[in-house]
């Protein structure tokens, strides 16, 4: 039998709060933090609304050396504040852990994520580009000369997927197995899932997994958008993310990350860690049906969430809350009703459902990780999320989605899902130590 695998600490950035103290008091007041994009001008977008890490967030106070922020992309600075965060809540000392047997394991964007200012350098290179040469057709020579010129050949490393779990492992000298997951919305739920994985294996005593995504960018709306995903309720921001009501258009883009501090129980109970809950199981399967759209009959989602529980040795009449993937979407959140209630079965009518991206938009990369974070919350804290902006019930969409304002509640198990483009489905149970 596998040792347990433990939860220690937890870190965040997101919309509604850059630590974990902010978010858990927004996400129990049913906060949003959808607004107005400002990071560009987006005034000829279909969709000109976001949920955004606000100005206060200084990637500089988490990274030693301070400077060292400066080659970090936008996403894998939020990392590296979440893993900080995260390693302070569970009082890991440096000298806890030995690094080879400190792991890491982050969910990143896999679209080639860019910041705004490298989209905005290579365009205005271009422009340069044609300036000095008086000619209209783009020439690849010219352009790298002016590049030469104008670029720091580390920038160019920024956009690696990569390169999150690798500056989170130099912070914190994790030696062990280090991994990144590219799996779309469902990354940081598979990265979770890699990570507790690396310990029943016995290659870590202690991970750092969770995920990490910034795609508010031009390439990232405009891509999100021309697929029809995104919601165009720019006249009413903080009510534009509304899972499971029958008036929803679409999901919300955000970023963010989240982290948690995974261990040995035997290791974490030694060194007298505080313990937020059990990982208790995990699975991962795909839909292997189309690129962009569920099966209808959510059977490759209600078989993650199947497999979750048997991993767990959990009853689906043990579960006690679920926090949905829920983004907003017409297809994606009657499939996951579906998958619920194949999964779960009568029970599914009795176990509340909540979606934590009704107040911090899709994190993407970062969705599930942040989304566990949630979870954990409600286990440590004793109240459900709500969904908020739930106004016009789907018929289809039957469930108890804990509508508009939270619910106290001691509940032992939690399931947090993720489901993502390509047909990407994963489940996480945690459970009540």
């Amino acid at each position: 039998m596998a040792e347990r695998v433990v939860v220690t600490g937890v870190g965040v950035v997101t919309p509604v709060g850059t630590d974990l103290a902010a978010f858990a008091a927004a996400v129990r007041a049913g906060r949003s933090g959808v607004s107005r994009i400002t990071a560009f001008d987006c005034e000829s977008f279909e969709t000109r609304i976001a949920a955004q890490v606000g100005p206060e967030f200084d990637p500089a106070a988490y990274a030693q050396p301070p400077k060292a922020a400066k080659l970090m992309s936008r996403a894998a600075a939020f990392a590296v504040a979440a893993a900080a965060m995260a390693r302070d809540d569970a009082a890991l000392a440096p000298d806890a852990v030995a690094g080879d047997r400190l792991g890491v394991s982050l969910g990143a964007g896999g679209m080639g994520p860019a910041d705004v200012d490298m989209v905005e350098g290579q365009l205005e290179t271009v422009v340069e580009v044609v300036r000095r040469s008086g000619i209209e057709a783009f020439a690849i020579p010219s352009f790298a000369r002016v590049y030469r010129e104008r670029t720091n050949p580390l920038s160019m490393l920024r956009g690696l997927p990569n390169l999150a779990a690798a500056h989170v492992a130099i912070q914190h000298g994790a030696r062990g197995p280090n991994t990144t997951v590219a799996t779309a919305c469902t990354a940081g739920t598979q990265a979770v899932g890699d990570g507790l994985r690396m310990i029943q294996r016995g290659e870590a005593d202690v991970v750092l997994a969770g995920g990490a995504d910034a795609m508010i960018n031009p390439v990232g709306v405009l891509g999100f958008s021309m697929l029809g995903t995104l919601s165009s309720r720019n006249d009413d921001p903080p009510r534009a993310s509304r899972p499971f009501d029958l008036e929803r258009d679409g999901f919300v883009i955000g970023e963010g990350a989240g982290v948690v501090v995974l261990e040995r129980e035997a290791f974490a109970r030694a060194r007298g860690a505080r313990i937020w809950a059990e990982l208790a199981g995990y699975a991962a399967t795909c839909d292997a049906y189309r690129l962009t759209d569920e099966r209808p009959d959510a059977e490759g989602a209600s078989a993650a969430i199947r497999r979750c529980l048997a991993d767990a040795d959990i009853a689906p009449a043990d579960v006690g809350y679920v926090n949905a993937h829920g983004t907003g979407t017409r297809m994606n959140d009657l499939m996951e009703t579906r998958a619920i209630k194949a999964a779960l079965g009568t029970h599914a009518q009795h176990v509340p459902v909540s979606s934590t991206k009704s107040m911090i938009g899709h994190l993407l990369a970062a969705a599930g990780a942040v989304e566990l974070a949630t979870s954990l919350l409600a286990l440590r804290d004793g109240f459900l999320p709500p969904t908020i902006n739930y106004q016009t019930p789907d018929p289809e969409c039957d469930l108890d989605y804990v509508p508009n304002v939270a619910r106290p509640a001691r509940i032992g198990v939690a399931l947090s899902n993720s489901f993502g483009f390509g047909g990407q489905n994963a489940c996480l149970a945690i459970r009540r130590c």
